[in-house]
């Protein structure tokens, strides 16, 4: 059994299945790849993948158990090399962050550009997506840190840490009926179509809880990832948008009003995790203390340390959490 024939196991099952693709991002041939996947299922004497002739169709139960201690070896070995990269140039390295629009757009440049300016040789990847899969990418290892408000929960393996809090404002063009309303109510709101975001995207879950609080079902006619996109439909009138407070720029967005939501809506809280095991470089640490000050490299060791949902909750308990 061959280190490299664990990784093409690895790496088949994250594209797919697709052994092309896979031998692209290898850059290694295809034949190739299938015939190391073969020898070693021939040594193992049995199938990790089934087939319908020539092509991979699914991963066997045997392959599941197998691609599991496969990826903690390969974490392993990846963890052991950046150790090396730590000792012999702790400024030089790569990063790949996976997040939603939301922060990559209105939190983390001046993070990005600070980081930048102080470890210029840091290749920086910055990938979006939906919340679960941005928690997929930390979780194999594709990003070294996921950013998201929603859906981290459902990865055990991810080291999870509060960054910030935040909420809503109610976005109206200026006639709006509601831009005369002292204090808006979700009664009142629940009278207006709305447009926000996508269910499971930036906190959504705690606009559709405080509806159902009420006993009331939001009218939603539009959803969208993006603030910006929810920002162009409220300016067409398609009807009332709520998106994050950090999303809206007085200057940019002088043609709407924003009414405050904070009465309305729990607070959310933005989290940033990375996966349990991984070797963080100094500036790694870096990143994560200019995203969040109060993460220092000191708290996030002694996060990575503790395992249950009990002991992070308990490590959190005196954080005081910035707001956006």
């Amino acid at each position: 059994m061959k280190l490299q024939q664990l990784r093409y196991i690895w790496e088949v099952a994250r594209h797919n299945l697709n052994v092309s693709q896979t031998a692209d991002s290898l850059c290694t041939s295809q034949p190739g790849i299938s015939k190391q996947i073969g020898l070693l299922e021939d040594e193992l004497g049995l199938e990790i993948f089934s087939r319908h002739g020539k092509h991979l169709t699914s991963v066997t139960p045997a392959g599941e158990s197998i691609l599991k201690t496969a990826g903690e070896i390969i974490q392993k070995v990846d963890s052991i090399k950046s150790i090396t990269q730590e000792f012999c140039d702790e400024t030089k390295g790569s990063l790949a962050v996976a997040t939603t629009h939301t922060q990559c757009r209105y939190v983390l440049p001046d993070v990005i550009s600070n980081f930048i300016d102080k470890f210029p040789d840091v290749a920086l990847h910055m990938h979006q997506g939906t919340p679960t899969q941005i928690s997929e990418l930390a979780a194999d290892g594709t990003a070294d840190f996921a950013i998201a408000t929603e859906a981290m929960e459902l990865y055990s393996g991810l080291v999870m840490m509060p960054c910030y809090s935040w909420n809503r404002v109610i976005l109206v063009p200026k006639s709006h009926p509601l831009s005369q309303v002292n204090k808006l109510t979700i009664e009142e709101l629940s009278r207006f179509p709305l447009v926000t975001y996508t269910f499971g995207f930036t906190g959504r879950s705690k606009l559709d809880e405080a509806f159902s609080a009420k006993g009331l079902a939001p009218r939603v006619v539009l959803t969208a990832t993006d603030a910006d996109v929810i920002k162009t439909y409220v300016r067409l009138g398609l009807g009332v948008g709520i998106v994050a407070r950090m999303a809206f720029d007085a200057v940019d967005d002088d043609d709407l009003i924003a009414i405050d939501a904070s009465h309305l809506f729990e607070p959310s809280i933005t989290k940033i995790g990375f996966r349990r095991g991984s070797f963080l470089r100094g500036y790694m640490y870096d990143f994560i203390e200019m995203f969040a000050p109060h993460l220092t490299r000191d708290l996030v060791n002694e996060a990575a340390s503790r395992h249950s949902k009990a002991e992070l909750d308990d490590l959190y308990k005196e954080l005081a959490l910035p707001s956006h």
